[in-house]
């Protein structure tokens, strides 16, 4: 831990997390509004379920870790919700037993700490047919997400979990199928930004206290310095600290 002690915000989940940094994703997005406010971990394992998460999770997760984090954004299920093999194999994990992994997996992360705030984002829709056209496989349904999805969405109601609803949220969009997947089951830059959308939303909405959501936080030194750039008349400095100029999407 360095630095002057910003919120610590830890994602935890499969495939849908590790790549969240790369093509625009939606961990990178985080990342940048949340510059200067909080600091973000990556804690991705691509193909987990969360079968694997829950038998890891104390390592992940450690009780007596002398920090913990502020937010621990948690997704699994759709590796979950895949087909069973009749070896037994895979990564499909029954229903009830889904539920019952994630209600402890939720039950661990809010007891780290009194500060430590927990949101679950549900299984995203997925398109079959590009699925099958780009990697080549079946055992992935939308309508299996779909049911893991109300699954996770049930459970965050009975925990006080804030749930994102991914499955009904990127399917808003017309084009979704086409739009939203570079494979039909992993994020396009598009898919990432309407993920980032929901989940800068769900923070926004969260009656935590303190409140995480990016503009409610203070931006670390950012009062204004003589070492700022100068003004054009020459007798002043601009304070850039909280300017967003770089930024080709305005978030909320």
């Amino acid at each position: 831990m360095i630095g002057t002690g910003r919120p610590l915000f830890v994602l935890f989940g499969s495939s849908i997390v590790q790549f969240s940094y790369g093509r625009d994703g939606w961990g990178a997005i985080l990342a940048d509004v949340y510059a200067r406010k909080a600091d973000i971990l990556l804690r991705g394992y691509a193909g987990w379920n969360s079968r694997h998460a829950l038998e890891v999770l104390h390592q992940v997760f450690p009780k007596d870790a002398v920090v913990q984090p502020s937010l621990v954004i948690v997704y699994f299920g759709g590796n979950d919700s895949m087909e069973p093999n009749p070896s037994g194999l895979g990564p499909h994990v029954p229903l009830p037993e889904f539920v019952e992994n994630m209600k402890k997996i939720a039950l661990h992360l809010k007891g780290l700490s009194d500060k430590t705030c927990v949101m679950f984002l549900s299984a995203p829709p997925v398109n079959e047919e590009q699925i099958v056209q780009t990697i080549g496989v079946r055992g992935r349904s939308n309508e299996a997400c779909r049911v893991y999805s109300e699954a996770c969405i049930r459970l965050c109601k009975e925990l006080d979990v804030k749930g994102i609803d991914l499955w009904t949220a990127l399917q808003q969009r017309d084009d979704w199928k086409t739009a939203c997947f570079t494979d039909g089951i992993h994020l396009s830059s598009e898919g990432s930004k309407l993920v980032a959308k929901e989940i800068l939303k769900g923070l926004r909405e969260a009656e935590w206290k303190p409140s995480l959501y990016w503009r409610s936080l203070p931006t670390e030194f950012g009062e204004e310095s003589v070492y700022d750039p100068i003004s054009q008349d020459g007798r002043s400095n601009i304070s850039i600290a909280q300017l967003e100029f770089s930024r080709s999407v305005q978030w909320e």
